[in-house]
């Protein structure tokens, strides 16, 4: 704001200022829209010049490094066969004095693309691994109204055993189980459990539902059971060191 002082080589110049300083008119709104509107603008260009260059990124200058000390960046990631991993995953055990009876785990990324562009819903299973590595049993309930199936399913180890009679026990969750699985024939008075039950429901696809009796009980006592985390991914146990 130009203010003018007394004692100018213009000492006049104040009055002359003064009328148009006060008459001065405000700026129309259509002036203020019309900058508002060419601020979107630039910022539109803006974001679309960020977008048109180029993300640069970091490439590997080398396969493997030549110290024991260097950046991980700068190298393409190592990769190691089973054999191989679990050896080092030994040797870091004996140097660090870490228990030697602890869990080995193990990340293993899905391809659950389809060809017509729909995702696979996640899902549970259940698989029986070659060597066992906890002495622990999960509890396993036989649904069968068969007195020789019942006697089949408790000598092959089942913790509860029965027919629609437990249904009433499991809704009031005085029965808990790690898994439940049936013969066919006792099914369709099982359908009240749908709900409770949900994915351990009894299912041929889920291994849980057939005549075979001693085959599930030992898959599901014995078994590890495994479930897809964020739409692909299995992050599971699968030995000791």
């Amino acid at each position: 704001v130009l203010a003018p002082l007394r004692g100018w080589v213009f000492p006049e110049l104040h009055q002359r200022l003064a009328p148009a300083l006060v008459s001065a008119a405000p700026p129309a709104r259509s002036y203020a829209a019309a900058a508002k509107t060419a601020k979107r603008g630039s910022q539109k260009s803006k974001q679309e010049e960020t977008k048109k260059k180029p993300v640069t990124r970091r490439r590997p200058l080398m396969s493997k490094p030549v110290d024991d000390v260097y950046l991980t960046w700068y190298y393409e990631r190592p990769s190691y066969d089973v054999e191989e991993a679990v050896g080092m995953l030994k040797k870091f055990q004996e140097l660090d004095f870490t228990y030697p009876k602890q869990h080995v785990y193990i990340n293993i990324t899905l391809d659950m693309a389809l060809q017509k562009k729909k995702k696979v819903d996640p899902f549970a299973s259940t698989v029986l691994l070659p060597y066992r590595f906890t002495d622990e049993t999960n509890k396993v309930l036989v649904f069968t109204e068969n007195e020789q199936e019942a006697e089949i399913a408790r000598e092959n180890g089942a913790a509860v055993v029965g027919g629609v009679e437990l249904i009433k026990w499991i809704l009031e969750e005085e029965i808990q189980v790690d898994f439940y699985v049936a013969v066919p024939a006792i099914m369709p008075k099982l359908i009240p459990l749908r709900n409770k039950l949900k994915r351990k429901y009894p299912s041929t696809k889920r291994n849980s539902l057939g005549h075979d009796i001693p085959k599930m009980l030992k898959l599901f006592r014995e078994g590890l059971e495994y479930v897809v985390q964020d739409e692909r991914l299995i992050k599971t146990r699968i030995a000791r060191v």
